[in-house]
C-alpha cells in the first residue's frame, strides 16, 4: 500500500518543475542581467540571478540543491561581469543554502513571507559582497545604507512579481 503520509514537510510541498524551466529560467536571467547592465547602468541595482537563486532554494526545499543552484548561477554571473571569479558564486551559494534550509522550516508559500525573506537575503547578500571584495580581496568599496536599503525594496517587488509568474509554471499533479 502507498504511503499516505510523507515523512517530512519537504516530501509534502515541494513541487516539481519541467527540467526545461530549471535550465531557461537561469540563463534568462543571466542573460538579462548581463545584456542589460552594460547597456543601463541603474539596472545593476537589480539582481535578477539573485531572485531566481532564492525562488528555486525556498521552492525546492533542498539545502544541497540550493547551494549548488547558487553556485553555479553565480559563478556564471562572475564570467559574464567583471567581477573577480567566486565573488557572485560564495555569495550564491550562501544563500541559497541560507534560503532552502528555510524554505524547510517556514511556509515559504505567503507572498509577505516571500518578500520578508527576498528583502533580507538581498540585504544579506549585499553585506557579504562587501565583506568579499573589501575585506578578502582588499579592493576599495563604498557602502551606502541608503542604497542597499533601495536595492532591496526594488529587488523585493521585483521578486514578488517574478516569483507569482515562476508559480505558473509547476506542475499541476492531480
Amino acid at each position: 500500500m502507498a504511503r499516505l503520509i510523507a515523512a517530512s514537510r519537504r516530501d509534502v510541498e515541494v513541487q516539481p518543475y519541467p527540467l526545461i524551466v530549471f535550465i531557461l529560467v537561469p540563463l534568462l536571467a543571466l542573460g538579462l542581467q548581463s545584456f542589460v547592465s552594460l547597456h543601463f547602468q541603474r539596472f545593476d541595482i537589480l539582481d535578477l540571478p539573485l531572485l531566481v537563486t532564492i525562488y528555486f532554494a525556498i521552492t525546492r526545499r533542498n539545502p544541497i540543491a540550493g547551494t549548488l543552484a547558487g553556485g553555479i548561477i553565480g559563478i556564471a554571473q562572475d564570467a559574464l561581469t567583471r567581477q573577480p571569479l567566486g565573488i557572485f558564486g560564495i555569495c550564491k551559494s550562501i544563500i541559497g543554502y541560507l534560503a532552502a534550509s528555510l524554505g524547510v522550516r517556514i511556509d515559504t508559500e505567503s507572498h509577505v513571507t516571500r518578500a520578508l525573506l527576498t528583502f533580507g537575503f538581498v540585504f544579506l547578500h549585499s553585506g557579504m559582497y562587501w565583506v568579499l571584495v573589501r575585506r578578502l580581496l582588499a579592493q576599495p568599496y563604498a557602502w551606502s545604507w541608503v542604497h542597499e536599503l533601495i536595492r532591496g525594496v526594488i529587488n523585493t517587488v521585483v521578486a514578488v512579481v517574478l516569483f507569482a509568474l515562476l508559480d505558473l509554471a509547476k506542475r499541476k499533479e492531480y
